[in-house]
This record gives structure tokens, sequence and C-alpha cells, in this order.
């Protein structure tokens, strides 16, 4: 899978690039390193003005440092922020941390037209998470009741995510080679004390690791999806949530 240069969206920095992909495809795209709001902003208006026929994407990136709340989110579980900004968004769940060293993945799917429901597109995620980490070298298992991928008891993956009109938007992060200090500061994703864990503690810090991380987990995904065919049909209405 190879990686070509271009220009991301208003209000971001350009980006590394995107992975050829075909056109039955999702486009998945590479922005590095980004702010939250910008993003969140763009990928919102993707979802509440993509058409029937637009292209899906898949965008890549990591943040810079910042507290995100879900709509469910609880004050009481925002412990100690300092100095690093807190951010009220509308995808589902509690509060997460987002910093460098940790990949994000924004899948912008249309889920009508893939037959696809809340529930299998959290599914497709968590197993597309497990089937990459263990091409990684990880073994790690999702539990239930708490969303999210997990190595023994601590958290290596969240997710929260958003539909509207039919369209997917918001996504997973996983924690690759980055400073876990922060997690300190929140009850991640609504637990108490709950350990986080990244790839790096567990197989070794690499110069390569957060692009192979990238390429497995794209890969994953994508062949995931194929599971569910694009079809024609138009989007379905409202809006829904899940974290």
């Amino acid at each position: 899978m190879s990686i070509v240069s271009e220009t991301a969206f208003t209000g971001v920095k350009p980006g590394i690039g995107c992975f050829r992909t075909p056109a039955s495809e999702p486009a998945v795209r590479d922005f590095g390193l980004v702010d939250y709001a910008p993003v969140w902003k763009r990928m919102a208006r993707f979802a509440a003005t993509a058409g029937p026929e637009t292209r899906e994407e898949v965008w890549l990136l990591s943040h810079k440092p910042v507290f995100t709340l879900g709509r469910a989110a609880k004050q009481e579980h925002l412990l100690a922020p300092g100095a690093v900004p807190v951010i009220q968004t509308d995808r589902g769940g509690q509060v997460t941390y987002h910093g460098p060293g940790q990949l994000v993945v924004y899948p912008l799917l249309n889920l009508r037209r893939r037959g696809m429901g809340i529930r299998q597109l959290v599914d497709l995620i968590e197993t597309a998470l497990i089937a990459a980490l263990a091409e990684a070298g990880i073994t790690a298992a999702t539990r239930p009741g708490a969303p999210g991928v997990y190595v023994g008891e601590a958290k290596i993956a969240a997710l929260g995510l958003r539909v509207r009109r039919g369209w997917s938007y918001h996504g997973l992060s996983l924690n690759v080679d980055m400073d876990l200090a922060p997690f300190g500061s929140i009850n991640p994703c609504g637990f108490r004390e709950l350990e986080v864990t990244q790839a790096a503690d567990l197989i070794g810090a690499d110069i390569g690791l957060m692009d192979r991380m990238k390429t497995l987990l794209t890969e994953a995904t994508l062949y995931r999806l194929e599971q569910f065919p694009l079809r024609r049909g138009r989007p379905a209405a409202g809006e829904i949530e899940h974290a």
C-alpha cells in the first residue's frame, strides 16, 4: 500500500498523504499531527452534506494534546486537566485523551448503502483492531459492556462514534507510542482507575511503529468492509451515537 502527497482540508495543516485505494473503497487519507477542533468540524460537515454517491473516506491522524468529552460524559470523570484543552464533542461516550503518538482513525462511511448498523460498525472496528494488533505481536480482546480493545486489564484502544444521515463520523484511538501520563488526569472512558497501555510498551518502541500500525489497521479495516459492499440507496435519516 503506497502513500502519495496531498493537501489537507481547510483549517488543518497539509497532510502526509493518502493511501492508494480502488474507487470502490474509501479514500484513506493521512493528515499527520493536527488540532482537534478543525478536524471535528470538518468531519461533522462531511456527514451533514455528503450525498448518496459521495465517496467514503477514512482519516488517519494524531491529535495535539486534548481531552474530549462525549455527549454522555460526566464532569466528575475529568479529574485534573491542568493546561490541556478540554473540548465537549457530539460523539458518544465519556472522556478520553488524545495526544502525539496515538493513532486516531475516523471512518466516514455510508452505513445505509453498506447495509450496516451501528453495532456492526463497532464490531468491525474492534475486530480490525484486534487483528492489526495480532499482526504486530500483541494479543488483545474486547470486554463485555466496555467498548474498546484491551490487553489483559489495560485498555489500548477506545471508541466513540456518531451517525448522522446514515453517515458515520468520529471513530477510534489506538495508543501506539505516546505519553500515557495525561490519562491519569481522567477516569478513561468513565472507568475509575482504568489502566491504559500502548503498543510500544508491549513490543518495544520503533521509529516505524506508527506507520506500521497505520498500514495494519487500514488493511484490516478495508478487508472487513468487503463483507458490506456498497449498494445503491439513499442515506438513512436520523442520528445515532455510540461509545
